[in-house]
């Protein structure tokens, strides 16, 4: 697919160099609006304009949906007002807010200055929804029916105002704009009596989520329900909009990108990684870099409190790598399983003693063969090979690979434990459960690893 992007962006730059323009559109209008906006992203911003005027009206609308918030702004910028107004009349509301939320103030005010006046008014009543709401990413153009409508009738509308909707296949029935019921197109075009009430036709009970419901709830009811478009309701049961299953795949693009960078201890960017400065990757990084070396100091200040131990078996130090890495590893492990399922709505935090219980059993297992495997191989590689426990009188090496092979096995089950817990104890706090993930139950399991470490060596060896 990209190396059909590349010799189609070819063929364009090709055509456009020699001033074939009638044969660039012919091209154009064969093409999906989302395969002309990745092509349209990598032109030179002096070509972009032109290209795109090139396009027919309505695939124009389609295309500008799709391109980057950059080109979008340049296309703007260097659009006349009337040219403004034509692609702003084949937008979606719901299109239209995204575009206008990522805006430059100035490019806003010259989108809403061209808006026709309803456009206008149903954009700042989206933009009055928190962030993140359903409100925030619902669209206000959908198939409103009455009880008392016929199915002949209920047709006739769906054909004269379906045009200006998002979707058709979905409508709702209200009464005095109150949400009563749902019917699909399907039901009208199969009902055998034309004749029929809506009313007996509807499904009553209506599945329907309000204007303040988190957005990531939202999308997945989308996958629970199997949906194509979901009601939005206000306090009242009042219909004020639907979420399409188009921007519902849109949140959980986002929200995924967004929990995978804080897993990896970085501040969540709406920009892609091309678009973004040197400058700006390193504002959403260096944070967390900063806060989790700062907490790295604790498994220093360990390390120098059992100095004098290290000093006696200096053997001992050369295994510290292994166990924190290895603990570090299983916590991360139970921590994304948890993470995700929180996410789903498959874990709760009631369930909390049976996670730990769970990943308890889990941990003996992974503790036990790691603790046979590490056995295996201290004696074979580092006793028998390199010779690593030559130089070491105070204790016999096979007792010190059995501590070795006790901590590894004990810090796992603390790893483990600590790694489902946090996320479950974040949730709870309401806290994003994502911020407890690997590098910040790293940090919390390589102390913990340590402290096991040197106190079953102070025990078992003459420290």
């Amino acid at each position: 697919m990209a190396e059909h992007t590349v010799i189609m962006e070819n063929t364009l730059r090709k055509l456009l160099a020699e001033k074939k323009y009638a044969t660039l559109r012919e091209i154009l209008i064969t093409m999906n609006p989302s395969d002309i906006a990745a092509i349209f992203d990598e032109l030179e911003e002096d070509r972009l304009p032109l290209l795109y005027r090139l396009l027919p009206k309505e695939l124009a609308a389609d295309v500008f949906v799709e391109m980057d918030q950059e080109a979008q702004e340049l296309l703007i910028r260097g659009f006349s007002d009337s040219e403004l107004k034509e692609v702003l009349d084949e937008l979606f509301v719901d299109d239209a807010v995204d575009i206008i939320e990522e805006m430059p103030a100035t490019v806003v005010r010259r989108i809403l200055s061209q808006a026709d006046p309803e456009m206008r008014k149903s954009i700042n009543e989206i933009l009055r929804y928190p962030e993140s709401s359903a409100g925030s990413i619902m669209t206000t153009e959908y198939i409103s029916l009455r009880p008392q409508m016929t199915v002949a009738e209920a047709i006739t509308r769906i054909r004269r105002t379906g045009i200006d909707k998002e979707t058709i296949y979905t409508c709702y029935v209200t009464k005095d704009r109150t949400l009563i019921g749902v019917v699909t197109v399907k039901d009208l075009l199969l009902c055998n009596d034309d004749d029929k009430l809506i009313a007996d036709v509807m499904i009553d009970k209506v599945i329907s989520v309000n204007t303040h419901d988190d957005q990531e709830e939202v999308a997945q009811m989308f996958s629970k329900y199997n949906f194509m478009a979901l009601p939005v309701v206000d306090g009242e049961n009042r219909l004020v909009g639907i979420v399409t299953f188009d921007d519902a795949m849109d949140v959980m693009e986002e929200e995924a990108t967004e929990d995978i960078e804080k897993m990896a201890a970085i501040i969540p960017s709406e920009k892609p990684y091309m678009s973004m400065s040197p400058f700006e990757i390193w504002k959403n990084r260096i944070p967390w870099l900063m806060l989790l070396m700062v907490s790295a100091t604790f498994t220093g200040i360990i390390i120098s409190h059992f100095e004098s131990a290290l000093a006696k078996l200096v053997i001992l130090t050369a295994f510290i790598p292994m166990l924190m890495d290895t603990a570090g590893n299983s916590g991360s492990q139970a921590s994304v399983t948890i993470i995700r399922g929180l996410s789903l709505n498959e874990i709760e935090f009631k369930d909390i003693l049976q996670i730990i219980w769970k990943e308890a059993r889990v941990a003996v297992l992974c503790g036990i063969s790691l603790a046979v495997a590490c056995f295996a191989k201290i004696l074979l590689v580092d006793y028998l090979i390199l010779g690593s426990f030559a130089e070491v009188t105070m204790a016999s090496p096979f007792l010190i690979i059995g501590v070795i092979c006790i901590t590894l096995a004990i810090t796992v089950l603390f790893a483990k434990i600590v790694g489902c817990s946090l996320p479950l104890f974040a949730k709870k706090l309401g806290f994003d459960p994502a911020v407890m993930a690997s590098p910040f139950i790293t940090t919390i399991v390589d102390a913990l690893s340590l402290l096991v470490y040197f106190g079953i060596a102070n025990i078992f060896l003459p420290l």
